[in-house]
């Protein structure tokens, strides 16, 4: 059997199929596995407590893991050596993230394109029908991550605590998240995913677009991405669409399309969850 998974700082999503594509189990969800950002301890846990998987581990054939934080070689190879460890008769396959949003949005093996990650983290790279390639080394949430889930929750606690929110918005978001100093900080600098904490504050934007200072922040965002990501590819972009993946990307289409016209690149398609369009790639490609 196939174990295919979506990993993200926040959530893992697994897959397992056999050869011919069938669904084997139902869809499998953990805790994130970012192996930037999570000790071994806790990597190992996660995988460890989940029963489903527990249970399927020494059928699985192959994995095929796409994950946040495996762009580069130190995270990805401790990652690839935990998945091993559980998975004893496994082939195991650790790529970035960035390719699982790749082979599930272009419209064939071949294609071109600009291919952009906004969930949790975001990224954004050139493909070129066969290889990835990317401009710009990402240095995670603290610095980088533009439009991301991460980088909207910062918008609007920054926001809230400097009284730039209207009130009914300051209200509602008061209401609907812990807003309290201590709770914030404990959560930023005492707990191991800081990074998945602030994205929880992202929903809120997207149960509340109709508020106009909302859909500011929204296309505020996009524009920093734009401007510091995409626009890295400007020769690509004359002949190249742009493919957006993740929850946000997917939420924010409307906003996503607006300024992309703002920016004269062609928007292609969303897929919110990648792991999906990535069956009937490994399928035919065992």
């Amino acid at each position: 059997m196939i174990l295919i998974t979506d990993g993200g700082s926040t959530k893992c999503d697994w897959i397992v199929i056999d050869s011919s594509g069938k669904k084997a189990a139902d869809k499998i969800r953990t805790k994130g596995l970012n192996p930037a950002i999570i000790q071994e301890k806790k990597l190992n846990k996660t995988i460890r407590k989940s029963k489903e998987l527990m249970a399927l581990k020494d059928q699985i054939t192959h994995v095929f893991f796409y994950g946040a934080g495996c762009g580069t070689e130190k995270p990805r190879l401790l990652l690839k050596s935990i998945l091993e460890f559980h998975f004893t008769s496994a082939h195991v396959e650790v790529r970035e993230d960035t390719y699982a949003a790749v082979r599930a949005c272009i419209n064939s093996k071949d294609e071109a394109a600009v291919v952009c990650i906004l969930g949790t983290g975001s990224n954004c790279s050139y493909y070129d029908g066969k290889d990835l390639h990317q401009r710009v080394d990402s240095l995670g949430y603290t610095l980088m991550d533009d439009a991301s889930g991460n980088y909207f929750g910062k918008q609007l606690i920054r926001d809230y605590y400097f009284n730039k929110m209207p009130d009914t918005i300051k209200i509602a978001f008061a209401h609907k998240h812990n807003l309290d100093s201590d709770f914030i900080k404990y959560n930023l600098y005492k707990q191991a995913n800081p990074s998945a904490y602030l994205a929880s504050h992202a929903e809120f934007m997207f149960i509340n677009k109709d508020s106009d200072y909302i859909k500011n922040v929204i296309k505020q965002g996009i524009r920093v991405f734009s401007e510091n990501m995409i626009l890295q590819f400007k020769e690509e972009l004359k002949t190249c669409p742009v493919h957006f993946a993740g929850s946000i990307a997917y939420f924010a289409q409307e906003e996503i399309r607006e300024v992309a016209k703002e920016y004269g690149y062609t928007v292609g398609n969303f897929e919110r969850r990648p792991i999906e369009g990535l069956v009937s790639y490994h399928v035919n490609n065992l």
